[in-house]
């Protein structure tokens, strides 16, 4: 039990602290570790939990920089995303979506930092609920909702700290949904999780708010908006190699 707090104090402590930094990791970091230590169905509602904590946190501070009606069309589109994600989870093998999510965010994300300059600006209600609904889908079937998120903001010309500050709030909500869809549909059960594993999660959230804190003033805007490209890669990757070594084993 040891090794499992110090896995899951270290991975949530490196995901708060690159989140704080670039705008997201929580879940890029936490999710996969937590998902092996202690299952994916635990892991990830764990993860979804303190990152609704920590988005909180992240939004108190960061609020100077949200652009609150980017904010709105995606967080009202979560839902939608929501819904079908709780509702696959104990009726469908998840591996191959996690396959075809993961493809399509190399893709997607490929396509609007590689190309970024033949990509046309693209912004409006539509594409961000369209967004929205992805990363809702996202987050409750693998806690991580942030890379759906920055495909759009790429192809939306978003400024990295306004980037970086309005994912807080809609983490905050895709974290708060995902955890009510959940538990209302009878996929996950937070009553399960040893409480211990909740000590390590907030000693690790505590430890990477200050480190990130600190942190974050010193990182250039865009070292920081190429971590937050990088973790977003990150997240399609991982949803890509989870879901092909689900559908082997």
């Amino acid at each position: 039990m040891t090794l499992i707090l110090v896995g899951v104090g270290a991975s949530v402590a490196l995901g708060a602290a690159l989140q704080r930094i670039s705008g997201m990791g929580m879940g890029l970091i936490a999710a996969p570790i937590l998902a092996l230590l202690l299952g994916p169905i635990d892991g990830v509602l764990v993860v979804n939990v303190i990152a609704v904590i920590n988005a909180a946190l992240n939004t108190r501070s960061m609020r100077a920089d949200i652009d609150w009606k980017k904010f709105a069309p995606i967080a009202a589109a979560l839902i939608l995303g929501v819904i079908p994600g709780a509702w696959v989870i104990p009726r469908v093998s998840t591996d191959a979506l996690q396959v075809l999510i993961g493809v399509l965010l190399i893709i997607a994300l490929s396509v609007v930092t590689l190309g970024k300059r033949k990509v046309p600006n693209v912004e409006g209600v539509v594409p961000s609920a369209i967004a929205g609904a992805v990363g809702g889908f996202m987050n409750t079937l693998s806690g991580v909702a942030g890379p759906a998120i920055t495909v759009y903001a790429q192809a939306a010309r978003w400024d990295q700290r306004m980037y970086a500050a309005t994912l807080q709030p809609i983490f905050l909500v895709a974290g708060s949904l995902s955890f009510a869809g959940k538990e209302i549909s009878g996929a996950a059960d937070i009553g399960t999780i040893d409480p211990a594993i909740w000590v390590g999660t907030i000693a690790g959230l505590v430890v990477g708010v200050i480190v990130g804190k600190q942190l974050a003033p010193r990182v250039p805007k865009e070292r920081a908006r190429w971590i937050a490209l990088s973790l977003a890669f990150l997240g399609g990757l991982t949803a890509l190699v989870r879901g092909v070594i689900g559908l082997a084993g």
